[in-house]
């Protein structure tokens, strides 16, 4: 949902309580998928919920 920019899904997965900081998928972590396709949206909602800026993931870290 983070890669693909899906404000919708994200918000509801965050509701639901997801793990902004899970590792998994192509880049690593959510934060880094959506700062990878450049959804700002997406990339402060994660930031509000918490997520690790300097967790890595398979491209390092998202920063």
């Amino acid at each position: 949902a983070s890669y693909r920019g899906h404000e919708t899904v994200v918000q509801m997965l965050l509701e639901k309580g997801a793990d902004v900081n899970a590792q998994g998928g192509e880049y690593g972590n959510a934060l880094q998928a959506a700062s990878y396709r450049g959804h700002e949206t997406v990339v402060q909602m994660l930031l509000e919920k918490g997520a690790d800026v300097n967790t890595r993931g398979y491209y390092g870290n998202a920063l």
